[in-house]
């Protein structure tokens, strides 16, 4: 079989629309892989899961002093809500939230640079704020040609509290500080709850060792306001390409296939699936996580949170076969990791867009900036990779994640070691 650069766009164009966490067009774009695969020759699973749900009913911001001005803001979501009449407050701007930054902060509404982590949230809750506003995009924006981030906080901001939120642009907060406001007014009001996202899964049964498992991961889903085709539309459809691929041409080794969903709301769906099948999880060898790929602009990049011998793989293969691609050993912020952390090791492939050529995470994802021929090189590289594990004679990659690795994957979910040894 040949691999089809032309099938590859044309499934993506299909699935190339806003699809975010828990929504209606997520499930349609799941249901769309779902009748991909089944006109393949194959039966695939649908698997719903849990997520946070929240809908923003009003959302906004006011200076009350020394001046009144009104500013258009976003909800955080999951941030919980003011009182209706809302809540007005002393202001302050706290920078990056360090400690030293909230001395005076106590009982206040603060305004936080944008990109707050965790840690900077504890110290908000520490601090006994009222409110917090963070800003997003930069100081030059043209609101005509740009959009106000829709932002929640995420399970590690809430195992500290909630404190209402609420996001504005970065020329307002620039604007707003010059002024020196005094007194302020936030008014939040949202609804909570859950609804469902889906993973899809597709298994194909090794000829020869069907008891060892190789699993080719992607996420479907997409951020507010993109399309979503190189973030990351273009990952589901490689991966969709290459279940094709072994549909026609039995493995060696049992394969399975799995898009999921809520992976930009912190890999949900993968530490959903990795926590529910753990028995499974112990019989595989590797995950092959494509995220990020195709643009016109860019270069092919491998993140492996395995042992080392498998980079000299990857790195020896590219020279092989005349394949550009830079290999590290990291974690990817990626369905990579959940494996990872479950033992299991893992390996990312991505073409990242060059500076200023292929924007993500925003409007501009474009279909335009990508390229068919360079989704279906990265896909024939993987296949080739993917060939000397599937069928390989004795599985060449070590069962095991070494300490470096284990050290950062533990870094980057934020594990709480004291927690861990109670």
């Amino acid at each position: 079989m040949k691999f089809s650069a032309q099938r590859e766009f044309d499934l993506l164009n299909k699935i190339g629309f806003v699809r975010t966490s828990g929504s209606y067009e997520e499930k349609k774009a799941a249901e769309i892989l779902l009748e991909e695969v089944k006109s393949i020759g194959l039966i695939g699973e649908i698997e719903p899961f849990k997520v946070d749900y929240y809908e923003i009913k009003k959302a906004k911001f006011e200076v009350l002093e020394p001046y009144y001005m009104e500013y258009t803001v976003t909800g955080y979501g999951m941030s919980g809500n003011t009182p209706k009449e809302g809540l007005e407050c002393e202001f302050e701007y706290v920078e990056n939230a360090d400690m030293v930054n909230l001395i005076n902060a106590k009982d206040k509404i603060v305004l936080i640079n944008s990109g707050f982590g965790v840690k900077n949230y504890e110290n908000l809750i520490k601090a006994g704020v009222k409110g917090f506003i963070s800003f997003s995009g930069t100081v030059i924006d043209d609101e005509s040609k740009t959009d106000l981030e829709d932002r929640k906080l995420r399970d590690k901001h809430l195992e500290h509290g909630k404190i209402p939120g609420l996001t504005l642009r970065a020329k307002d907060a620039m604007e707003i500080i010059k002024n020196i406001p005094t007194k302020v007014r936030m008014t939040l009001e949202q609804i909570e709850g859950e609804c469902d996202s889906h993973n899809i899964i597709a298994t194909i049964k090794g000829s020869m060792y069907e008891n060892e498992e190789i699993h080719f991961v992607a996420h479907y889903d997409s951020v507010p306001f993109s399309n979503g085709v190189y973030d990351n539309g273009a990952g589901s459809v490689i991966i969709m390409e290459l279940l094709r691929y072994y549909h026609e041409n039995t493995p060696k080794r049992t394969l399975k296939f799995i898009w999921f969903g809520s992976e930009e709301r912190g890999l949900l769906g993968s530490k959903y699936y990795t926590t529910t099948h753990e028995e499974e999880i112990k019989n595989v060898g590797l995950a092959i996580n494509v995220d990020m790929a195709g643009p016109i602009l860019g270069t092919n990049k491998a993140f492996v949170t395995a042992d080392n011998s498998l980079c000299n793989m990857v790195e020896y293969m590219s020279k092989e076969i005349g394949f550009p691609i830079s290999v590290v050993q990291d974690v990817y912020s990626s369905d990579s990791t959940p494996y990872a952390d479950k033992g299991v090791p893992a390996i990312s492939f991505a073409r990242f867009g060059a500076n200023g050529g292929a924007p993500g995470h925003n409007r501009y994802d474009l279909i335009e900036h990508l390229s068919a021929e360079n989704i279906c090189k990265l896909t024939e590289f993987i296949h080739v990779f993917s060939e000397r594990t599937v069928n390989a004679c004795v599985f060449p990659v070590p069962r095991e994640i070494p300490q470096n690795m284990i050290d950062a994957v533990d870094k980057y979910l934020m594990k709480d070691k004291k927690k861990e040894n109670k």
